[in-house]
Formats: C-alpha cells, structure tokens, sequence
C-alpha cells in the first residue's frame, strides 16, 4: 500500500470509527481488507483505497469500516460480571425501582448480539418481571451486518458451546438445522436492535440503570476514549452502574466515574460530588 493511502486509511478509520490504527498496524489492515477489495472487483489495494478517497460516502467506505472492526464476543463473556449483576446489581435495583417498575439497560457495540441476549436470559430465568415490570435492554452498534445476524438470534453450535450454560440451550433455543434459533418471544421483546456510532451524537430521554461498554475503549486513543466516557457518563443514572472489559479502566480518562467492587467484579459508578 502507497504510504499516502496508507495515513489517508488510519484517518479515515480514526475520524468514522474512532478505531486507532498506529503505525505497527499496516499488516491488520492489509489482511483485512486484502479479501474485501477482490470482492469489490478491484485489482489491488490502493486502486480499492483510491476509491474510498474518492467517494465522500458509499458502500466502500461503509464495508471498509465494518471489516476493521472487531466483533468477538461469547455469551456470558468471562462470567463474573453477569454473576454480579444476578446476585447483587439487579436485586439492588430492583428494590430503588419499586416505584417505577422499570429497568433500564444499555448494551454498547453488542457486535453480534451474546450479550444482551445474555442479560436478557439471566432476567428471564432469575428475576420474574416480565409481567409487571417494564424491563427493556437496547443493544447498539455501528455494524449493520452483525445487527441483522443478531436481530435474527440464530446461532451456530460453535457459538452456543461458548459460553451458554446448557440449561439456557434447552430452555430457550430451538435446534434449527444444525444452528440454534433464540425462541423465547419474552427475551425477543426485551431488546431492541438500534445502529449507532459511539462517534454519533446521542441523547436519551431515559437513563439507564446499567450500562454494558465492554473491550471497546482499548480500541480507541486516549481522546477518543475521554470524549465516550464523558458522553456514557450523562446517559447513566446517579445510582447506575458502567460495566467495562476486565482490562479497561476510567481512571485518567474520566473524573466522573469511580470503581466499585461488586462481587468478583469491578463495576463503575458516578463519582459522588
């Protein structure tokens, strides 16, 4: 790749994504998107990346975007945080919300959906609210490729053997050929699918009590993680909780949050002024 195309990539990247891309990443990017531009029908990648310069917006960009981005995730995902959230979290919120019977959830960059179908699992099978309460999770990415595959909530046996105790299987899967089909109509109705770049502006007229941006900031630069932070920061509730990946952290990015230990987690809150 030309050295130009290259920087113009990282930019690029940076400014729709705010994906970091440093300068020991060209190999990430070559092999990524070496597939996509003979799909396209190009002949090599700078005549693929000349185009992306030279449409202001497009299916090219749109793709290049999306093949950068990462979407690994499990259901249950390292498991001490939804532990948390059963025996501490929701019980707790439950008894601050007794009055508007209603739960409030967030699920940031949801990638391919084993996330807030999780959450939603665990509410089903622990807490029986869904006839009297409001409980709704909205889960969010940019990707419009992984919001149509998790809106779907159809999955392979090797996605459902990572992570997904097999009591959830029986209960609310379906075998559908040799995948599994999520057939439960109350989880289904929980969430709601929404495309949205945490670049974006966004506001909520409801804030929510938990809010899941997990193994997301350690993609982004030191500005960019500031600038979500302060924006997670006013959709919260004062009594919420922020829940990162185990290897990402508030601390010199953001005033506004402190850590909290919750069970064998470690949950943000708002720092108390």
């Amino acid at each position: 790749m030309r050295p130009e195309n290259l920087t113009f990539f990282r930019d690029f990247i940076r400014e729709a994504a705010l994906i970091s891309l440093g300068e020991d990443k060209e190999y990430l990017i070559v092999s990524r998107l070496n597939a996509l531009y003979q799909r396209e029908g190009f002949s090599n990648l700078d005549d693929y990346i000349d185009a992306i310069r030279s449409q202001p917006s497009g299916p090219y960009q749109t793709n290049a975007v999306e093949a950068m981005a990462t979407h690994e995730t499990t259901f249950f995902r390292d498991v001490n945080p939804f532990d948390s959230l059963r025996d501490i979290v929701i019980p707790q919120l439950i008894q601050n919300r007794e009055n508007t019977r209603q739960l409030k959830f967030w699920s940031a960059a949801c990638s391919s959906g084993q996330e807030p179908y999780s959450l939603a699992m665990l509410i089903r099978e622990h807490f029986p609210l869904h006839q009297i309460w409001d409980v709704k999770i909205l889960a969010t990415d940019f990707s419009l490729s992984v919001l149509d595959y998790a809106r779907k909530g159809l999955y392979t046996q090797i996605e459902v053997n990572r992570g997904l105790p097999a009591q959830c299987l029986v209960r609310f899967f379906k075998k559908q050929g040799s995948d599994w089909l999520l057939d439960d109509a109350m989880i289904r109705q929980m969430i709601e699918f929404q495309c949205m770049n945490l670049n974006s502006y966004f506001h909520f007229i409801n804030k929510f009590d938990v809010i899941f941006l997990r193994n997301v900031l350690i993609y982004f630069d030191v500005d960019s993680k500031r600038m979500i932070l302060e924006k997670i920061r006013d959709a919260l509730n004062p009594d919420g909780y922020l829940i990162l990946g185990g290897a990402e952290t508030t601390l010199n990015l953001c005033e506004d949050f402190e850590p909290v230990p919750v069970g064998k987690a470690v949950f943000y809150r708002l720092a108390k002024t």
